[in-house]
């Protein structure tokens, strides 16, 4: 009995080594791609004035911090540690806020395309520095409810707002593009790939709710099974939508990604004048 109970115990400790060895490379990676899309940020004031990337930057914070919270927990958790009462209330708070956090601003990243595309002439008028500002304290604002009102229907009916604006601001821009010509065209399609991309990673996001109700289910069948489900739901919905913005953002958006190879290549890469 107890060289069966042995034989089981071994691989799932040393699976378990390999799962947190693996999410803290992970974590480490994008916590520094993230602090250095941070710098490059404060790098220009074209970025910290235009609405665009001041949302990207909250969007950044937002998921620095869930990673971090997160990946605090996880190891709290593989060794069995405990926390006071006061410090998991704290923690809690924080980790119910900025879940929310990203995917709000996400769809507020998308209401902005869709401006700058569908009603250029506005643009400067509705995504002015004064207006992101108060957008970020409405995204804090509705982030907060979840946490004073214990209704699974907000996080629902947040759900489904968000997937309604995507849809729309998708076939907006996507009437705009059809009809664009040349270098208007060009611009229409990239946000509309943008927006595209906003949506997936809203999806990854907003499927973060649903995983209590699967895990629960799998729980009365399997524990072991449930440990694989959680640890499967962590990285492909709590991990992977913070890995994203990087890509969206720092890599595809051709003023950041070469102030961003500037100072990531410690001033070798001659920075071009795109501003």
């Amino acid at each position: 009995m107890a060289n069966n109970s042995s034989v089981v115990t071994g691989p799932s400790i040393r699976s378990a080594n390999y799962r947190l060895i693996l999410v803290q490379i992970f974590v480490s990676l994008f916590l520094c791609i993230n602090i250095l899309l941070m710098v490059t940020f404060f790098m220009k004031e074209f970025f910290y004035t235009t609405m665009r990337y001041i949302l990207f930057a909250n969007t950044l914070l937002s998921d620095c911090l869930i990673l971090v919270i997160t990946n605090y927990l996880l190891i709290m958790s593989y060794y069995n540690l405990t926390m006071k009462m006061w410090l998991c209330l704290i923690w809690y708070l924080f980790s119910s806020v900025y879940t929310l956090v990203t995917p709000l601003t996400l769809t507020a990243m998308t209401l902005e395309r869709y401006v700058a595309i569908c009603i250029p002439l506005r643009h400067a008028e509705l995504c002015s520095t004064h207006s992101t500002m108060h957008s970020i304290l409405i995204i804090h604002g509705l982030s907060a409810v979840p946490c004073t009102v214990v209704l699974i229907f907000i996080n629902q009916f947040y759900f489904l707002l968000m997937c309604i604006i995507i849809i729309l601001s998708y076939v907006k821009i996507m009437k705009v593009a059809k009809a664009a010509s040349g270098e208007d065209k060009q611009s229409s399609r990239k946000g509309l790939r943008t927006v595209a991309l906003h949506g997936f990673q809203l999806l990854l996001c907003l499927m973060q709710m649903w995983c209590p109700f699967i895990e629960n289910a799998i729980l009365q069948i399997n524990f072991m099974l449930y440990i694989n489900v959680r640890y499967f739901n962590y990285i492909t919905f709590i991990l992977a939508p913070r890995c994203l913005s990087p890509l969206i953002y720092g890599l595809r958006d051709e003023k950041f990604f070469h102030v961003l190879k500037h100072y990531a290549l410690c001033g070798l890469h001659k920075k071009q004048d795109l501003f």
